[in-house]
């Protein structure tokens, strides 16, 4: 007979209680307790599909020095930003977990890819929409392909048997928060749910060596919903954000154990879907008729991808008794230490003025290395006096006003270069070692603030 059990789980944490309390013991969440009944057969665990036989080997225990290692070629999608963030490709038997806000894109992203395809078989399972409603998607990115089957359905018993029909070489679950394990008598999307259907699934996919990408929620806090286990069973953790007014996309590592967790990719959305941009670029510098002033062009790096992005700064006299500090994609706390080094080394009052700083594109950036051009900007707007279109700004400041140096500074330097500057201001300590005659734009080395300032002003 089965043993049933009640117990109460933390929807925040999914920490597991057999009474209940006001206050989560793991994560410090009040009022997060919710009962939910769990039932287990005596054959606990589900059927696993097992597509080969020499699985049975490999739950033997062995000695290190006598693991063989064989090579497994990562799976290249046709999608150029989704394989840097994998870390060169989806590795077969890998789970990946990808979470963002409601339309930012999640679904479309998947089954484009999915469309793409076309030299594997792939099986969309979808818990939220008809096939209708997916194939209207589907024909409004305009790409068909043979080999993708769609299923819809909530049971993980049913997606299995489908599984065992179509032997897919590529599985896409939306969402996990909509699947339902009959091994757990709970609502679908509480947190033994979720911790079932994605151990399910992990086992399925290690022993068929199929990759599983899964599709899941997230809080009104912007954490992923469900247990914290989740993340910890998955192989890989994408997060795909952006601005709902903006049309980019940016998809971050969150973990990857195949690859670095610093890599990004920028998509944009269109009307046929997620279009991925290779030169993100060309696209975060505004073209002007004529130079405007309190806008800089700094060169930053996200993870290994250089970025030349448009630092923009608005400086006006405070109306009011206390001077507003406003800033969009920037750290507010850095502003006002730029703001004192300004005050104190170079004598310009920034306290009697009201402050507005924004990085164009929507993007947030954590490079310090674009605090020159934040200064410098920051600079033209107070003594309104347009900066060159054509020159880049690259540096980090320190409280006494110097510049110090930042990392990878050819990649900066070439793609300014690339972009058709014609002037990039660097740290003078940058400059040992550096070949310039290598690059056709003029490179010129500062070493404090009041350098840049005599150069520009």
């Amino acid at each position: 007979m089965a043993k049933i059990k009640s117990a109460f789980f933390c929807q925040q944490c999914g920490y597991e209680t057999p009474k209940w309390t006001g206050k989560c013991p793991s994560c410090g969440a009040w009022n997060s307790f919710v009962e939910e009944v769990v039932q287990r057969e005596d054959k606990s665990k589900p059927e696993v599909i097992n597509w080969d036989e020499d699985n049975k080997e490999q739950r033997k225990a062995h000695k290190l020095d006598e693991v063989v290692q064989t090579h497994q070629a990562r799976m290249q999608a046709p999608d150029g930003e989704l394989n840097r963030v994998l870390g060169g490709g989806m590795v077969p038997g890998s789970v990946i977990l990808i979470a963002g806000d409601p339309g930012i894109g999640k679904s479309t992203l998947f089954l484009q890819l999915a469309l793409h395809w076309r030299s594997i078989t792939t099986l969309y399972v979808s818990g939220e929409e008809s096939a209708q409603q997916i194939k209207l998607r589907a024909d409004r990115i305009g790409v068909k392909n043979p080999n993708l089957y769609l299923l819809t359905a909530t049971d993980t018993n049913s997606l299995f048997q489908e599984v065992k029909k179509v032997r897919p070489q590529l599985l896409i679950i939306d969402s996990i928060q909509t699947l339902e394990s009959p091994y757990v008598e709970s609502a679908a999307g509480s947190v033994s749910q979720v911790r079932e259907c994605a151990a399910e699934l992990q086992r399925f996919a290690k022993a068929s060596n199929i990759p599983v990408c899964i599709i899941g929620h997230i809080t009104k806090d912007g954490a992923i919903a469900g247990p914290k286990v989740l993340e910890h069973m998955v192989d890989t953790v994408l997060q795909f954000e952006g601005d709902r007014h903006y049309a980019y996309r940016i998809l971050r590592t969150l973990k990857n154990r195949f690859g670095s967790t610093s890599e990004l990719g920028i998509y944009e959305m269109v009307t046929q879907g997620m279009r991925p941009v290779s030169n993100p670029s060309e696209i975060l510098l505004s073209q002007h008729d004529e130079p405007l002033s309190g806008i800089a062009i700094a060169a930053t790096m996200e993870a290994s991808r250089p970025l030349m992005i448009e630092v923009q700064a608005l400086v006006t006299t405070a109306v009011y008794g206390t001077p507003q500090r406003t800033v969009s994609g920037l750290d507010l706390r850095r502003l006002q230490l730029l703001l004192a080094v300004l005050e104190k080394r170079g004598g310009f009052h920034f306290g009697a003025k009201d402050v507005f700083v924004n990085i164009a594109g929507g993007l947030k950036i954590e490079d310090p290395s674009i605090e020159l051009a934040l200064v410098c900007s920051l600079l033209s707007s107070y003594e309104d006096k347009a900066l060159p279109s054509n020159i880049c700004l690259v540096g980090e400041i320190g409280l006494s006003g110097e510049i110090r140096a930042v990392n990878r500074i050819d990649q900066r330097i070439a793609e300014a270069d690339k972009l058709g500057m014609d002037v990039i201001f660097i740290p003078k300590a940058n400059a040992k070692g550096l070949q310039d005659k290598k690059y056709k734009i003029n490179i010129k080395t500062v070493n404090k603030v009041e350098d840049v300032y005599k150069m520009l002003f």
